[in-house]
């Protein structure tokens, strides 16, 4: 059984490397494209994810994966 469809996307801000942010997209795409990004601040490396609430345990989880390789850091959740 599904879940109701989700009114709005969850956003979530985090800030990576400049340097990293296409290495950030090949690894958000390699996760069945997890959720969608729009860079908010290139020269910060501010980025703003959007992904499906339903899924937010799996973007905490790829979160935590690609901070292994690079820095990631969460600057601000919006709701929480």
């Amino acid at each position: 059984m599904l879940p109701p469809p989700p009114e709005q996307s969850e956003r979530l801000y985090v800030r990576v490397d400049p340097a990293d942010i296409a290495r950030f997209r090949f690894l958000l795409e390699g996760h069945d494209n997890l959720g969608l990004f729009t860079v908010v601040n290139k020269f910060e490396g501010v980025l703003l994810l959007r992904f499906s609430p339903h899924q937010r345990r799996e973007m905490d989880r790829f979160l935590l994966q690609a901070g292994e390789m690079m820095r990631v850091e969460r600057v601000f959740e919006p709701g929480r």
